[in-house]
């Protein structure tokens, strides 16, 4: 698998994420529009989160975000039903935009030389590590769509 291909794919969906986030108001980002489930927030947090686990979880790495983020963030959270104690455990918007762009460094430095490395069988049926980002890749194009279209309604 060319290394840059799958970087190329990945960069060019996290430069139009960290782009989208960039245009959200601060008095916004926690705002659930009408018509969607959740907030640019959570989205932000639910990115980090799933980007974390289906490139070093899904491929039995370790994996370095705070524990809490799996139940803030994770597949089948919602920032509607976060309760109090969650509410206090937040971490800020731009933590989570610096752990964005750091953990994109480390993915590279971590597995640019080792894209077409086996992974344990994942749900996401990758092969290797090269296809579980182009997973993170995908899903990263999704929330682009959905946060654009959050931001219009915004």
């Amino acid at each position: 698998m060319r290394k840059e291909f799958v970087f190329h794919l990945y960069n060019v969906e996290h430069d139009n994420f960290l782009k989208l986030l960039d245009k959200c108001p601060e008095e916004k980002r926690n705002i659930t529009p009408e018509g969607f489930n959740t907030s640019i927030y959570w989205h932000l947090g639910h990115v980090l989160q799933i980007t974390e686990f289906h490139v070093f979880g899904l491929s039995q790495q370790t994996m370095s975000l705070p524990g809490n983020y799996k139940d803030l963030f994770h597949y089948g959270t919602s920032a509607k039903v976060w309760t109090e104690e969650q509410l206090n455990q937040l971490p800020s918007w731009d933590t989570m935009i610096v752990q964005l762009k750091e953990q994109r460094e480390r993915i590279y430095n971590t597995l640019k030389d080792r894209l077409d490395e086996s992974v344990p069988e994942n749900f996401k049926k990758a092969v290797s590590f090269g296809e579980l980002i182009l997973t993170t890749a995908a899903h990263l194009s999704n929330h682009n769509g959905v946060v654009a279209a959050m931001l219009q309604t915004l």
